[in-house]
């Protein structure tokens, strides 16, 4: 096999977090189709360190006559806007040009986050409102191993998690952390076509530790994207992105039981534009998208834009 094309270093090898799915304060890990990036299941043979920076804007709501867990706050209804930021820095072994390829890497995020709620009770019809700026869960990535099936076919399998590392105050609406661990085996297949352009898809499954501060535990939650792209100019790949959040359980707490377990989806779907080439003398990737939630059940319901940059130091 010969070896993999220089180009393909523009990987999300790190498996990007974000935050949104059918969990409590109606925000979880996952926004839907912002998991997936061009090269997911490719591990190069070139070691190295590679810098990934995104952005993520999510904006959303829950349905006001929809009961949702925020903190030690029962509301009904929720108005939500995210900026997620986050730097990944991933280092590649030097492992050779095999079959085989292994990169570690570790997320620090920075979020910005805004909510607004219904109290409710004999205060119906009367808003409650928070946002903040803080530092998010760290996401660490140890071991992400390739398989190169071929010159055009790639697999990696990582077991990334997410530490409780993030701002959080039960009492607060808005919060940038979470307080539970987070674990999320994840499979990434990657297929190159000739004359550019691929098809990826990424799927994990999201298994939450118990909030102490709020005795609530999330659902285990599966998700998977998909993205499809066909070079449309010299370096530039034009696409769609999709992605499709199922939770697998019910939440478990005295909170979750009164919302009947509030096991949720959702479905979301918008284009994809790539580019990859040379800044100056550096090798560098660059992606942009929007999805729609199509579909979405006991999560907010909205629209998710994001940029990424990718720079190899090799």
């Amino acid at each position: 096999m010969r070896p993999i094309p220089r180009q393909t270093l523009a990987v999300a090898i790190a498996l990007l977090p974000l935050a949104a799915a059918a969990t409590e304060g109606g925000m979880g890990r996952p926004i839907t189709a912002q998991q997936v990036y061009s090269d997911a299941g490719v591990v190069p043979p070139t070691p190295g360190l590679v810098l990934a920076v995104s952005s993520i804007y999510f904006s959303g709501d829950l349905s006001g006559s929809r009961l949702v867990s925020v903190g030690r706050t029962l509301s009904a209804g929720l108005d939500v806007s995210a900026s997620y930021n986050i730097a990944n820095l991933t280092y590649i072994w030097n492992t050779g040009p095999g079959r085989w390829n292994f990169a570690s890497a570790i997320g620090l995020p920075v979020q910005y986050t805004k909510a607004e709620i219904d109290v409710g009770g004999l205060y119906r019809g009367v808003s409650r409102s928070d946002s903040n700026t803080h530092f998010a869960d760290v996401l660490v990535n140890p071991i992400v191993a390739g398989y190169h099936f071929s010159e055009t076919e790639h697999i990696a399998f990582s077991l990334p998690f997410y530490a409780p590392t993030g701002s959080y105050d039960p009492d607060r609406l808005a919060n940038a952390g979470q307080n539970t661990w987070t674990f999320s085996p994840t499979i990434a297949y990657t297929k190159l076509f000739a004359g550019g352009g691929q098809f990826t898809t990424l799927g994990a499954v999201d298994f939450y530790t118990r909030n102490d501060d709020t005795d609530y535990k999330n659902g285990a939650v599966f998700r998977i994207d998909a993205m499809w792209t066909t070079a449309v100019a010299p370096q530039w790949q034009l696409g769609v992105v999709g992605g499709w959040i199922e939770q697998l359980q019910n939440d478990k707490g005295p909170t979750a039981d009164k919302l009947n377990g509030f096991k949720g989806r959702a479905v979301g779907l918008g284009p994809i534009l790539t580019w990859s080439g040379k800044i100056g003398s550096q090798p560098a990737a660059f992606s942009a998208r929007w999805v729609h939630d199509v579909e979405a059940k006991n999560r907010p319901k909205g629209d998710g834009v994001s940029v990424s940059l990718t720079l190899p130091f090799l």
